[in-house]
């Protein structure tokens, strides 16, 4: 009864472990992403296939038009720059990012702060061990320009952030917008694109529907360049295609579990039966019925069932939390994205797998409980 009772209690704790890590790491993986790059994207055609594009008209009325949405949070303008950075024993590639939106890359400085100049550069701490630079010193960066000319920059590093997505981290030196303005040489109100943030991401396919037939194949106020929409599941496929895999492995072991439990419970309603034997023939020659000896099993039944998944919670929600505060597993962020195991408690899921092992384990009792109804008085008594 006790293995039974236990069985219980892993399963559910394994699926709320589950659960909580799978629901974490896409949160933590796909904030990352809109950091990034945002819920929504308004560039250029060529933007789908290279950072280095051509400009595009964005405008305050069009910024005005986007910001009318109820769905969306925020707007904003950025312009990216595809170049190399080079130090005297080195040289890394990279893409110069010009944004006036610093909410993601302050919450993920390490060291220094955000650039207040245009001078003044944030980079990854990856690049900063990867180029042995310093912050505090200066970075050499180098462009092609649209005539092949070479543009050579000089920059402070001002800030190290890292979010541990390392496909981004090794790529992105964030920079002010003037910064990119200047180094493109575009027109005033010419940008690379749009970054549109949702308030809820539940909302993102509706939104961006609505907005493809509103842009898409219109061309902006200098009459030749085409906007062209793209969601951030469009920007990162193979990003999402994995994250989508993983909810395949989370019903998995959710099968797995309650397969498991419900084979416990079964066995340890049979041993307290079997165990009883006399006591149900007695029962029985007194007068009870067999739907009155079921109701006791199946009480004491229940009553295994509940201090299951009491310890089942306690268990999964303390390995979670423990996980949650103290990040004890950690995870290669080169591999996974992310530098240890994240972990969220999706409160609905979690309710949801309770009612789930209690539901489903009182249905499997109704069979084995079925016994009771073979056992004979007589032969019972004759046995005895």
């Amino acid at each position: 009864v006790l293995i039974a009772m236990a069985g219980i209690a892993i399963g559910l704790a394994v699926m709320i472990i589950a659960v909580a890590v799978v629901i974490g790491f896409k949160s933590e993986v796909r904030n990352k992403v809109i950091g990034f790059g945002s819920h929504i994207q308004i560039t250029n055609l060529d933007a789908v296939s290279s950072y280095e594009t051509h400009p595009i008209v964005v405008g305050d009325s069009m910024m005005t038009a986007l910001a009318d949405y109820p769905e969306i949070s925020h707007v904003q303008r950025f312009s990216t720059k595809p170049g190399m950075i080079k130090t005297d024993s080195a040289f890394h590639g990279i893409v110069l990012k010009g944004t006036d939106y610093w909410d993601f890359f302050a919450a993920n400085i390490v060291e220094g702060t955000i650039p207040q100049t245009p001078q003044e550069v944030i980079v990854s701490q990856s690049v900063l061990n990867r180029l042995n630079l310093q912050i505090g010193g200066t970075v050499n960066a180098y462009f092609v320009s649209e005539t092949a000319d070479v543009r050579a920059r000089r920059w402070k590093i001002v800030g190290v952030y890292q979010t541990g997505f390392e496909q981004f981290d090794q790529l992105f030196i964030i920079a002010p917008m003037e910064t990119a303005s200047r180094l493109q040489g575009w027109e005033e109100k010419n940008y690379s694109g749009v970054e549109i943030l949702l308030s809820d991401v539940s909302h993102l396919d509706e939104v961006a529907d609505e907005m493809y037939f509103e842009v898409v194949n219109k061309v902006d106020e200098n009459g030749y360049n085409i906007y062209y929409i793209q969601t951030l599941h469009q920007q990162n496929p193979a990003v999402f295609a994995w994250l989508d895999l993983l909810d395949m492995n989370v019903i998995v072991i959710i099968i797995l579990m309650l397969l498991v439990a419900g084979f416990n419970i079964i066995s340890g309603l049979i041993i307290l039966i079997m165990e009883s034997v006399r006591l149900i023939g007695t029962l029985k020659a007194l007068g009870a019925d067999n739907h009155f000896v079921r109701r006791i099993f199946l009480t004491q039944a229940a009553l295994l069932v509940g201090k299951g998944v009491v310890w089942g919670n306690i268990i999964g929600l303390a390995i979670a939390a423990i996980q949650y505060f103290w990040h004890i597993i950690p995870l290669d962020p080169i591999t996974y994205y992310v530098s240890y195991v994240p972990i969220t408690f999706a409160w609905g899921w979690i309710i949801l797998l309770n009612v789930l092992t209690i539901a489903l384990s009182m249905l499997i009792l109704l069979l084995p409980s079925m016994i009771i109804t073979r056992i004979s008085p007589a032969k019972v008594m004759h046995f005895e």
